[in-house]
Order: structure tokens, then sequence, then C-alpha cells
């Protein structure tokens, strides 16, 4: 177990270096001026001159790459041009924001998918089954932002012409703020990722649940006159949840990232948002500072998938 880990681990940091290779010749090489373009067409020679040095761009490549790496390791991932703020603080105060959305959303999508899954595979090609079959394949194909502003016209301006206010428009409470008033404000972009993402893990269980089902340690777990809820959840159920894992590991990492799409609909400033934000202004620190944070939040997430999946299924540690 601890070779599988090690293994992973390396190949974790191996996928990073990559990444810094990536957007460091993204964003500092692969353009003709960068000093220009952030100076600006009206800016005189001089000023050029003045940022490239502060940028350190007047050094060879290699420098300019090991002093961004090592800047990096530090948690320097520089300052803000608009505001003059680190790029780790504005990070830091979107993160909370995203994983308000996130963590909540994803446990919805994974308990709603593999539960209707599960049902689904079960009662195969029943009504219910054919129930969970519409669901699925209605709400993946629903774009998140069509959903969002159903929810919004539906339960916030609809509810609320009644005199019924319930939910709110969209903004962010912090949960020291309150913690009602945090859930509340959060319901409406849960669901909004949640229904979207749980009909994938609902085939997905579902197909999985299938194939289990025919192996012949299921059928001899029956014929040993085990009950039907156990052979299910103790038996075919641990078997059929390692793909889903696997899927859930990248699903949260990207994720984790920002969710643009929630985040814009419902007016949350976290790192999806910040980073819309950043492109438009062009904000070079902010950009690669977000861009860093989502691929080492998908690296991470995908080392604990495999840990999961070699818990679930020992099989994988050989491998």
């Amino acid at each position: 177990m601890l070779r599988f880990l090690v293994r992973r681990f390396a190949l974790g940091v191996i996928v990073m270096w990559l990444i810094t290779v990536a957007v460091f010749a993204l964003f500092f090489i692969a353009p003709n001026d960068v000093a220009r373009t952030l100076a600006g067409r009206q800016a005189t020679p001089e000023v050029v001159a003045l940022i490239s040095h502060r940028l350190g761009l007047d050094q060879p490549i290699w420098k300019q790459y090991l002093d961004f790496v090592g800047n990096a390791l530090h948690g320097d991932l520089g300052f803000d041009y608009y505001h003059g703020v680190p790029v780790t603080q504005i990070i830091g105060n979107a993160l909370p924001i995203t994983l308000s959305v996130v963590i909540p959303g994803a446990i919805i999508w994974l308990v709603l998918g593999v539960f209707n899954g599960v049902v689904s595979s079960v009662r195969p090609r029943t009504f219910v089954d054919r129930g969970m079959t519409v669901f699925a394949l209605f709400f993946y194909s629903m774009p998140t932002f069509l959903l969002g502003l159903l929810f919004l016209y539906f339960l916030y301006f609809r509810l609320t012409l009644a005199g019924v206010a319930i939910f709110p428009a969209g903004g962010y409470v912090p949960p020291g703020d309150g913690l009602y008033d945090w859930f509340i404000h959060m319901v409406l972009p849960w669901f909004t990722l949640a229904l979207v993402s749980a009909a994938t893990y609902t085939r997905l269980t579902r197909a999985s649940m299938l194939d289990v089902l025919g192996e012949d340690y299921v059928r001899t777990a029956r014929s040993k006159g085990i009950g039907e809820r156990r052979v299910v959840l103790r038996h075919a159920l641990r078997a059929a949840l390692t793909p889903v894992v696997t899927q859930f590991g990248i699903d949260v990492g990207a994720v984790l990232g920002g969710v643009v799409v929630t985040e814009t609909v419902f007016s949350l400033p976290g790192l999806g948002k910040t980073a819309i934000d950043a492109i438009n202004q062009q904000d070079l620190p902010v950009i690669i500072g977000i861009v860093l944070f989502a691929s080492a939040a998908v690296v991470v997430a995908n080392i604990v998938a495999d840990i999961f999946y070699a818990v679930l299924d020992p099989r994988v540690r050989l491998h």
C-alpha cells in the first residue's frame, strides 16, 4: 500500500511540474512582449523596460522559470495588478465561497446519483428504472445556467411575487454571519450543481451495478440464502463503486477550481467568477494563480480517489 501511495504521489508531482512548464510557456514565452502587453500601447520604452525588469523578464528563460517555480512553492504568486494585493489573498477570499458550493453540492450529487443508480439496477426494465433513466437524461441534457435561471425564476421570483420569500436572489453570506442565512443562500446553487452531475452518477452506478450483480460471487451469495439487501449493499455496491469513485475524484477536482456558471448565475464571488473577472481585465497574476490552484486541486483529488479506489478494490494496489 505504501509503494502504491508513493507511486501515485510521484506521478502527481510530475504532472504538476508539467503544468508549471505549460503555464510558464503559455503566459511568459508565447507572447511576443509580455512587458509591452502589460504596459499598454501608449507606454514609453522606459516604462516597458521598468516593468520588464521588475518582472524579471530581462533574465534568461531558465532563470525566469526557476524564479517562477520557486516563488510558487513559497506561496508567492505575485500581486493583483488592479488592487495591489497578493494573489494568494484573492484566492483565499474566494476559496471558501467555492468550497461552500462544491462540498455540499458534491455530497448531494453523489448520494442522489448512487441511490438512484442502485434502485434502478435492482429493478431493471421496470417503471422505476425507466423513471430514473428519464430523470438522468433530462438533467444531463439541461445546461447548468438554464437550470439555475429556472430555479431563480420559480423559487425566487414567482414565490416572492406570491408573498412567499423563502430563497434569496443570490449573493453570499458567510457561515459566521448565521448558519441559516448561509444555508438558505446556498440551497439553489447546491441543487443547480448537483442535479446536473447526479444524472451522470445515476447512469454510471446503474451500469456498474448491473455488471457486478451478474458476477459469480453475487450468485453464490444469493444461493447461500443471504438477504437481497445485504447482497446488494455489502457485496455488489462496494465493487460497483470503484468507477464512481474515480469519476467523483475527477469531477470534484475540476470544480474546486471554480464552478464558473453556477457562481455567475447566483452572483457568488468564488474562484470561478474571480477567474472570469481576471480574464476580462487581463490580470495575469490572478489568472496564473487560479490555474495553478485548480491544477493542484485536480491532482490532489485524483490521488485521494486512487487511495479510496485501492481501499474498495485491493487488486489495484498491484498495478
